[in-house]
């Protein structure tokens, strides 16, 4: 399927591994120039040279926390200096960190608001007045099936991944008429780095093995395995194409089987 993306910029947050390292590759497969940003400097320079030697593009590599308003700003301006215009935008941010109610401090709260919800927020803020001047953009955001089915331990993200699909809707209708979509897209249970973590975590609290509990994590998914980043990765691809250019507004879930709901 010709997906329409050659020679777009494509700008990805938190993209040095995982689902945001996988969506960057799949979009440079695609034809997309890719900037990609995370905070960790190695990291990134090492997937931006994956990137680059498997698909031939060069990779803009920026190191920037997502959670901080001035690391945004410096970033975004540095995409618009090198490609004059973002295309498409997928915003992205690793988890805070897991735990019940009493677990957490107002201090918990406000860095888990200010990573998962606010980081959309700044990057959409920077990037969206150049794409209604264009009237074509695509807008992203990565955040779990948390949001449809909350998942235990996980309070925090559940909260605030919550507070993008509100955000997300509203701004959907809003910029429809101008050629911007706005969609999420929900992982479930997907090998990476964070799925990882929270088994660890399940593993100490529980006196058991890290296996075991992936074995478990899988066994809750119809599809009986996990999800391969590169899964949700075509989606975003998808997503981000003219093929979808009458979708906007949705939660999407890539998750095996998994959420229960009807919607």
């Amino acid at each position: 399927m010709e997906l329409g993306l050659q020679n777009k910029v494509a700008l990805l947050a938190a993209s040095s591994r995982g689902l945001g390292k996988a969506a960057a590759l799949e979009l440079a497969r695609e034809g997309c120039h890719v900037a990609i940003t995370a905070r960790g400097r190695e990291a990134l320079a090492a997937a931006a040279q994956e990137i680059g030697r498997a698909t031939g593009t060069q990779v803009l590599a920026i190191p920037a926390d997502v959670s901080d308003d001035r690391q945004i700003d410096e970033m975004v301006a540095t995409v618009l200096d090198s490609f004059g215009h973002v295309d498409i935008l997928v915003t992205n941010a690793g988890g805070p960190r897991p735990g019940t109610f009493t677990d957490m401090e107002d201090g918990d709260w406000l860095a888990a608001v200010d990573l998962n919800l606010m980081s959309a927020i700044r990057l959409i803020r920077r990037v969206l007045p150049q794409m209604r001047q264009r009237r074509w953009g695509r807008i992203i955001n990565i955040t779990s099936v948390s949001v449809k089915q909350p998942l235990d331990n996980l309070i925090l993200s559940n909260t605030a991944r919550a507070g993008v699909i509100g955000m997300a809707k509203t701004l959907a209708r809003q910029v429809a008429a101008e050629g911007i979509t706005v969609n999420n897209v929900c992982p479930g249970y997907t090998l990476t780095d964070r799925v990882l973590d929270i088994a660890n975590t399940r593993a100490e609290a529980n006196d058991t093995s890290v296996d075991a509990v992936l074995e478990e994590m899988a066994s809750s998914v119809p599809a009986g395995r996990l999800g391969e980043p590169k899964e949700l990765a075509a989606l975003i691809a998808f997503l981000a194409s003219e093929r979808a250019s009458y979708i906007t507004g949705t939660t999407i879930q890539c998750d095996g089987g998994y959420v229960q709901s009807l919607l």
